[in-house]
């Protein structure tokens, strides 16, 4: 722990679909821990919401604006922030859509659309952040997966082909950097209270509670605190795991 007393004191983290939900919890936690947050997604409004918040709480945060599915945007805004900071010590890549159906009906663009955001968009930021890590010798990539990506559930499938594609991404890419003091791990929520969960009908809320053992769906801080662990020093020897926070879900 630094002398200040927080974990993460001027380390600079950029996180992907920051302006909402898990990722907007995750981003006041790093803030609350010294890191200066870069929050990065499409919704302008929604991240000045955010960074307002994290520096209403005497928080550093600034935003920047990213589609992470496009390679010329994510070189954009990693330029930027390198410019303006030097360096990037953690990216969470946690930006991620949906766009459910069964198989049978699902339709081209949406298959596309998921993999393009949730998959090459974690590919993207990661290849854009590697440089600079290098480098420096040093980093935290953490990636946003899915219990879903783990076990599969009807009516997901683009979904879960995308986030189960994140877990082999993140042990390939923390093999290939571990040798420089980069660490990279994946955070495998399972069913969390946010705006993409919202659309649930009752019943189908009550079905899905019942079967986690710890008898409550979880909050977005409940992931945050997960992330903010293995961005600290804390996990400088953790590289390539995931880990399920899903209250016993996926035992």
């Amino acid at each position: 722990m630094s002398a200040g007393g927080k974990t993460l004191d001027g380390k600079v983290v950029l996180v992907t679909g920051g302006s909402r939900g898990i990722g907007r919890a995750i981003a006041g936690a790093l803030a609350a821990e010294g890191s200066v947050v870069v929050l990065a997604a499409r919704d302008s409004a929604r991240l000045a919401e955010a960074v307002e918040e994290i520096t209403g709480a005497g928080g550093r945060a600034e935003s920047v604006s990213i589609d992470v599915s496009d390679r010329s945007s994510v070189a954009a805004a990693i330029a930027g922030v390198l410019e303006t900071h030097g360096r990037i010590d953690g990216l969470v890549n946690n930006a991620g859509v949906t766009r459910d159906n069964l198989v049978l009906r699902m339709k081209d663009a949406d298959w596309d659309a998921v993999l393009a955001t949730n998959l090459t968009g974690v590919f993207l930021c990661t290849q854009a952040v590697l440089r600079s890590m290098i480098k420096q010798r040093s980093g935290r990539i953490v990636n946003v997966t899915s219990v879903v990506g783990l076990m599969g559930n009807a009516g997901q499938a683009n979904y879960a082909a995308s986030k189960a594609g994140v877990v082999g991404f993140t042990k390939s890419v923390a093999r290939e950097v571990a040798s420089r003091g980069i660490t990279v791990n994946a955070v495998a929520p399972g069913f969390i209270a946010t705006d993409m969960t919202a659309t649930m009908t009752d019943k189908a809320r009550e079905a899905v509670t019942a079967a986690i053992p710890m008898g409550r769906v979880g909050r977005p801080e409940d992931i945050a605190g997960s992330v903010a662990y293995l961005i600290s020093d804390a996990a400088a020897y953790i590289t390539g795991q995931v880990l399920g926070v899903d209250g016993g879900f996926r035992m």
